[in-house]
């Protein structure tokens, strides 16, 4: 295993004659600690999985430096990185038997096959591979290739770190729960360094300690879950975590409070006036709440999900989306919100403000 540290890397790909190159990924400076539980979640075409290929040397970025512990692995081949990959789509060998597919690695590498034999049943008992183990790859489901794609990558336990691109992409949607739980129980056991691509926040969120949100070749936050949710960096995050995502609203800035059309809101700091650019405020949904003299607006939906219900509201020309507990009591007229002061944020070009000056 190994800590792995981003220093000033940007990536562009060859431009056609004539043209300036378009960066892929921009200047990143980042750090994945020794042992830890990373998502990289983001958008198609937004740079996961140029930023994972350079990690494992497939690619060689067009600035900066890769160190793993320490040590430069720029120019070094995918062959002495110690890396193991889980690609998109499964890569098995179909004349072999699904054993010797996962003992494929650690036979390359002279392991005893006492020693194979042992993890290989370790590994297959993990992904519920046991009872096909003699079967030949080329008899099984879409799903049992990626499983034993998957294992591959697990087999090894002197790997500097684990890559995973998109590997539940062809995995059955009730079997994908599973093994996210799987991947998340063999972590805690060996402590194993992980970095685990995808599109899909759920996947992100419930497999990793920390999830780094790319947008447009940008890292625009690094954070665990609930900071993503809570203080969002970067109106991107606010939008793409959550279901239904924040509300993001033009505001102007008067004496140091945000206004929302002509309603102040209140906010914990003050908020300097000197800002120049696109204001807006950010508010999740679950942050908003019925109140008798706050903003009117009209209900122009009300969705009923089980156990909490969420709401389309109109206020002028914006929509502002509220979630409320299914017992909670809509006002039968004239509505009026507010928003919760400590969820409240302004930000500027799609960025928080983070300067403040206490009240």
């Amino acid at each position: 295993m190994a800590r792995i540290r981003f220093r000033d890397v940007r990536h562009a790909y060859p431009p056609p004659k004539g043209q300036q190159p378009v960066y892929a990924l921009n200047e990143i400076n980042l750090v994945w600690e020794d042992g830890g539980a990373y998502a990289l979640l983001g958008p198609s075409g937004c740079g996961k999985t140029t930023l994972l290929n350079i990690i494992s040397g497939l690619l060689t970025p067009s600035e900066g430096e890769i160190l793993f512990d320490g040590k430069e692995v720029t120019h070094l081949p995918t062959s002495e990185r110690q890396i193991a990959q889980v690609f998109q789509f499964p890569v098995v060998y179909d004349t072999m038997s699904v054993y010797d597919n996962l003992a494929f690695p650690l036979r390359n590498r002279g392991m005893d096959e006492k020693l194979v034999r042992d993890r290989v049943e370790q590994i297959a008992e993990m992904l519920d591979l046991t009872a096909n183990l003699k079967k030949r790859a080329s008899g099984l489901t879409a799903d049992g290739k990626q499983k034993i794609s998957l294992g591959r990558g697990l087999v090894r336990s002197d790997v500097n770190a684990i890559l995973f691109d998109e590997p539940l992409t062809v995995i059955d949607p009730h079997l994908k729960w599973q093994l996210r739980s799987k991947l998340k129980e063999l972590h805690q056991q060996v402590g194993m360094t992980m970095i685990y691509v995808t599109h899909d926040q759920v996947e992100a969120l419930t497999f990793a300690e920390k999830v780094v949100v790319m947008y447009e070749g940008t890292v625009v936050q690094v954070g665990t879950p609930v900071e993503l949710f809570n203080r969002p960096r970067h109106t991107f995050v606010g939008y793409f975590i959550g279901s239904p995502g924040m509300n993001i609203l033009p505001c102007t800035i008067d004496d140091g409070q945000p206004v929302f059309g002509t309603n102040p809101l209140p906010v914990q700091s003050r908020i300097k006036n000197e800002l120049s650019g696109k204001l807006e405020v950010g508010i999740r949904p679950e942050f908003v709440e019925f109140a008798a003299d706050g903003i009117p607006v009209i209900i122009e939906k009300v969705e009923d999900l089980g156990r909490y219900q969420v709401l389309t509201l109109a206020h002028e020309s914006e929509t502002i989306k509220m979630v409320m507990r299914e017992d909670q009591l809509i006002p039968s007229e004239n509505p009026r919100i507010q928003f919760d002061p400590g969820h409240t944020q302004v930000y500027c070009d799609d960025w928080v403000v983070e300067e403040a000056v206490n009240e």
